[in-house]
């Protein structure tokens, strides 16, 4: 099932031409953009043409076949290329018209590959490095697979793009050694090595010998002429041969190749070639035809390329109506949705339990023994940690099995002290599809993932990070370990799900959030220290928190001061309550668990959460995030600095978050 065999049909033209064909249409498209990056592409065309024509398994007029080979374009300014090889073998909506639009508003070929706006763009590339990462957690999702239902069903490689400036890229590091840890053999890493990057050669800064620094992560590597299509078939052959470690093969292009004045030099990076240079390149590349044009007999040969596995696309197709119900189960898409009675059950007995358990725990340890409800429930569900595991609380006790190389039956990655690497892995497992990835760090190192949680919500995928060791809270550790301004930078980026609970109920309604929203990724942002439950008056069958906010305790009606808290604080907010009750104040207490999901209601809802009383916000972060509920005249109390190594309770006393500091401020907000 993992070979590729070529249909006799094929029209046979030289493997130059088809790759001249690429090069003319990356050219074209650049200068009719007046923008963008001609060079990466001409250099890889015949790098890119032998991938596709002789070992790449798709099927263009079925791009989701769930056993494709994976094609991730790493170095995704160079995303002409990737257009170009949709358009020529026949994706659906790749039409000529997308590639003279290249760049344009409202057209599919945006200036680097975007997820979802075409069939065949397997993910969002532009960010160097991140596709590398991308790609291993591709080539993990493909051998967990395996594991499960075996060859017959899941036997795919993936295949990597990647740059001089992808291989620079600090993620690249941490994403090529858990590849080689794992020894995810169907990976195959296609080095661009044309020694060139925008400022000019890579002697200015860089000597890395490529091969020794992957060889030294446990990868086999190779180097070829990737202008010699012999060579360079060759070489994917005997890394599609020998599956026991990822693969390097270093492909010695020349950037630009095929135009005479520039090819070899940085002006090919990253602008239009002009309109002589584009006429002097025809002439050397013996291209004569108009722009955007390609004459039949080439489209034809190019057209057969999309459907040359045809044969292995119908075995497939066999073993998948042969397959039992558990087997099909993983192909569906969204993941595991023909699992959401049973989430539903296992969230429904986690609160019910959590309900009759008065003990006061961290957030943290509630998400740990939500998970004991959840992992049996859903098998797609894949949990990890970066090197911090027992802190995190990911890993349960009876339901988890570590992946290992050689061993990937298993549900629990220990991703080791990579954050960045493992939110890009898991950002390639969710795109890959069977998986639905959770992982987790300390709340102030999203700062070291953060360019990959972004990306999570721009290619809107459900990957859930668990940010444990949320404020102040953590304690003495000190400031290094205390977020204090992540809440409201997290809060900050688009399609992201904040996710903040103030006990067990609603860590357990949390992560239900999370796993019900198919398009968004999600953070669930979890204490250190304890926190008591609070049974709030409407029962448990609803989840309160996907309201974004509700009324814990409505102080009878009438209030005088409403107290809007998260987390941790919300537990301070229920003292601060009691003790004005017993001034005569009536003060309702809010919880919002999430600011996205609460912006999303109605206004009349929200009007009925917030009231018009005095309103007084509590966080152990920074305000920014607050003011979009907070009026003139409405009070704060939070953090306006960083925090200080001491025990918890004493770091809540000095910066003046506490019951009593709560009563202050009402009380003077009553006044004024």
């Amino acid at each position: 099932m993992g070979g590729a065999q070529a249909d006799d049909q094929a029209v046979k033209v030289d493997k130059r031409t088809m790759a001249n064909a690429i090069r003319a249409l990356s050219m074209d498209g650049v200068e009719a953009a007046k923008s963008g990056h001609p060079g990466m592409p001409m250099g890889m065309a015949d790098v890119a043409t032998v991938l596709f024509s002789e070992h790449l398994k798709f099927k263009a007029d079925d791009p989701a076949w769930p056993d494709r080979d994976r094609f991730v374009l790493s170095a995704g300014h160079g995303s002409m290329l990737l257009y170009s090889l949709l358009h020529l073998t026949g994706y659906p909506g790749m039409d000529i018209d997308q590639l003279r639009n290249f760049r344009q508003l409202g057209f599919k070929t945006a200036g680097h590959p975007e997820y979802g706006h075409a069939p065949g763009i397997e993910t969002t590339t532009g960010p160097l490095g991140q596709g590398v990462a991308n790609a291993v957690g591709m080539a993990l999702a493909e051998r967990l697979l395996n594991a499960r239902v075996g060859d017959g069903l899941v036997d795919h490689h993936t295949f990597c793009i990647a740059g001089d400036g992808c291989l620079m890229e600090g993620i690249s590091h941490e994403a090529i050694s858990l590849a080689g840890h794992l020894g995810l053999g169907k990976l195959i890493v296609l080095f661009d090595d044309n020694a060139i990057t925008i400022d000019g050669s890579t002697d200015l800064s860089v000597s890395d010998d490529q091969l020794a620094r992957f060889a030294a992560s446990g990868w086999n590597t190779m180097r070829v002429d990737g202008h010699n299509a012999e060579e360079i078939s060759t070489a994917l052959a005997n890394a599609k041969a020998d599956d026991s470690k990822p693969w390097l093969i270093a492909c010695k292009t020349v950037i630009g190749f095929g135009s005479p004045n520039k090819q070899g030099t940085s002006a090919t990076h990253g602008a239009p070639l002009g309109k002589d240079e584009i006429k002097a390149a025809r002439a050397e590349l013996n291209w004569p035809h108009a722009p955007f044009e390609i004459p039949q007999e080439l489209m034809e040969a190019w057209r057969a390329l999309g459907q040359r596995n045809n044969t292995a696309y119908e075995a497939w197709q066999e073993a998948f109506n042969s397959a039992d119900a558990d087997g099909k189960a993983l192909f569906r898409s969204p993941t595991a949705r023909n699992r959401a009675d049973v989430m539903v059950k296992a969230i429904e007995a986690a609160k019910a339990q959590f309900a009759d358990d008065s003990a006061s725990r961290a957030t943290r340890i509630w998400s740990q023994l939500t998970l004991d409800h959840l992992v049996p429930a859903i098998p797609e569900l894949i949990g990890g940690s970066a090197d911090l595991t027992g802190s995190n609380g990911t890993r349960t006790k009876e339901h988890h099995t570590p992946v290992s190389s050689g061993a990937f039956n298993g549900n629990y990655v220990n991703y080791g002290v990579r954050e960045h690497g493992m939110a890009a892995a898991m950002n390639g497992m969710a795109l890959h599809g069977g998986i639905i990835p959770y992982g987790a760090t300390f709340l102030v190192f999203t700062d070291y993932c953060r360019p990959s949680i972004r990306l999570s919500a721009l290619m809107e995928q459900r990957v859930i990070y668990v940010m444990t060791h949320d404020s102040i809270g953590l304690g003495e550790d000190g400031p290094t370990h205390q977020p204090v301004e992540h809440l409201s930078a997290l809060r900050a980026m688009p399609n992201v799900l904040v996710l903040r609970p103030g006990d067990a109920i609603e860590t357990a309604e949390c992560w239900q959030i999370a796993l019900e929203n198919e398009k968004r990724p999600s953070v669930l942002v979890l204490t250190r220290q304890s926190v008591p439950t609070m049974l709030r008056s409407g029962g448990l069958d609803e989840n309160l928190s996907a309201k974004g906010a509700y009324v814990i305790d409505d102080a009878g009606g009438e209030r005088d001061v409403t107290l809007l808290a998260t987390g941790s604080e919300v537990g301070l907010a229920t003292s601060a309550a009691s003790m004005l009750a017993g001034d005569g104040i009536k003060a309702a207490i809010v919880s919002m668990p999430s600011f996205e999901l609460f912006r999303e209601q109605s206004p009349s809802y929200q009007h009925l959460v917030l009231g018009s009383a005095p309103r007084i916000a509590i966080e152990a972060a920074v305000a920014q995030s607050w003011h979009e509920w907070l009026r003139p005249g409405d009070r704060f109390l939070g953090m306006s600095s960083y925090g200080a190594s001491a025990p918890a309770p004493k770091l809540f006393e000095h910066f003046g978050i506490t019951a009593a500091a709560i009563v202050d401020a009402a009380q003077n907000s009553l006044k004024s």
